[in-house]
């Protein structure tokens, strides 16, 4: 089948076969297909969209394109969680020894930024030593040692879905829900998950933006992984403000030790976090409620076991032994540091989290082309959240860059999201809705 007949008949809005699918993504693969061939076939979807039939092909092909994992021979049950991508996420880095430490097994296969969102790998990445595409050898000994293991995919894991996200993120096809729901489950499906929880944000700083796309999203993936065999179910979760209180690689690592050993904890992220433990809990069989998950999940963050297991897994992972007591010791810095003041008083009404995203995208901590180096030092902190406080001349946020002119860029880029009113707004929930499989 030639890649163009494929491509223009999904331009003309017609049904592709799974055969049709499955010899252009063995092409994608193969590296028969070309790179402007890939991206034109994202376009067509992009604009066509896919039947459900269609993306539990393009699925379960990507899954095919590489190895499968097993991990029938764990004592316990294998779970993961997959956030859609936002500012400040970096969820993963907690949730997964949580849910670990709680019983469960967690072979987190995660992915690197898109657009204006971080990524989970290229957070990992920031911590000296830290393996994050290691062989399946290394992978597999570390989830049955430590519980969990974040990593990035390896060759052999899902190739067709890492050329295909590469070529979306610099084509302006991020936002199809069958790329996107394809994408994430044919990784998780290739790491032989048990069950799947999904994280689908909505807000000015996600993909998806209104909250009807949102809803769209979490039932595509939900019903896609279930048509692919696969346990899944999802939480809407707010993303119209920054999550955590940093934005960058370095510095959400930094946020997420800080979280772990209790030294400080952004409440919007914590109430994430908990509510992902305990719905993974419950998809597990571990815990028979959401309460009795929340329950367990916090006492098991309060207890320091979560701490102890994300240290074990950095180290497995070939980073520092002492890495979670002395991060500030391995983790990079950036040269300069630059407050970002209010030029009003009141309180903080709204942000423009996409916005803050680009502003760390232009710092160098994300990338415009798929070969672009990532700066782990750069990023911003102290965001303050809605409904802070401000008198003129306070802190909103502090830019940390590589010369002052990127610093006093970005900082101007800041000022410009937020929006100071004279009243107090209402807070925003940050879990929406649960989506569970139809019937």
């Amino acid at each position: 089948m030639l890649p163009q007949e494929i491509i223009r008949r999904k331009r003309d809005g017609q049904k592709l076969s799974a055969q049709e699918i499955a010899a252009f993504v063995a092409g994608v693969t193969s590296g028969n297909v070309s790179d402007g061939q890939v991206g034109a076939f994202a376009m067509a979807v992009f604009f066509n969209g896919m039947s459900r039939d269609e993306a539990v092909a393009l699925t379960l092909s990507m899954r095919d394109s590489g190895d499968v994992l097993d991990w029938s021979d764990l004592p316990g049950p294998v779970t993961d969680k997959h956030s859609t991508g936002g500012v400040g996420d970096n969820v993963s880095l907690m949730l997964a020894p949580i849910v670990a430490a709680c019983g469960a097994y967690v072979p987190m296969i995660s992915g690197r930024g898109l657009g204006h969102t971080g990524g989970t790998l290229d957070k990992m990445d920031a911590i000296p030593g830290y393996i994050s595409q290691p062989d399946v050898g290394r992978f597999r000994k570390t989830v049955l040692e430590t519980g969990c293991a974040i990593i990035g995919q390896t060759a052999d894991l899902a190739p067709a879905d890492r050329r295909l996200y590469a070529i979306r993120d610099v084509t302006g096809t991020v936002e199809s829900v069958p790329l996107i729901t394809a994408s994430i489950l044919s990784k998780k499906l290739a790491a032989g998950l048990q069950s799947l929880v999904l994280d689908v944000k909505v807000g000015n700083g996600a993909f998806m933006e209104k909250s009807r796309d949102a809803t769209a999203l979490a039932n595509s993936l939900v019903e896609v992984a279930n048509g692919a065999g696969l346990k899944a179910s999802a939480l809407v979760t707010g993303m119209n403000e920054p999550l955590a209180s940093a934005a960058g690689n370095a510095v959400e690592v930094r946020n997420a030790v800080d979280f772990l050993t209790g030294r400080f904890r952004d409440k919007r992220l914590e109430d994430v976090t908990l509510a992902l433990a305990a719905e993974m809990l419950q998809s597990t069989g571990l815990v028979s409620s959401q309460q009795d998950g929340l329950r367990r999940a916090a006492e098991t963050l309060a207890g320091g076991r979560a701490a102890a297991i994300f240290a074990r897994m950095v180290v497995a992972l070939g980073g520092p032994a002492d890495f979670v007591e002395k991060p500030e010791k391995y983790l990079p810095k950036a040269a300069v540091e630059f407050t970002v003041k209010a030029t009003e008083n009141g309180f903080v009404t709204g942000i423009a989290t996409r916005d803050i995203g680009l502003a760390v995208v232009g710092l160098g901590g994300g990338r415009t082309r798929p070969d672009d180096r990532i700066d782990h030092a750069v990023g911003i902190t102290r965001l303050l959240p809605i409904g802070a406080e401000v008198r003129s001349g306070d802190a909103l946020a502090l830019v940390h860059a590589r010369t002052d002119a990127e610093a006093a860029a970005a900082a101007a880029a800041v000022l410009s999201a937020y929006t100071i009113g004279a009243s107090k707004p209402a807070a925003d929930k940050t879990v929406i809705r649960r989506v569970l499989a139809r019937g």
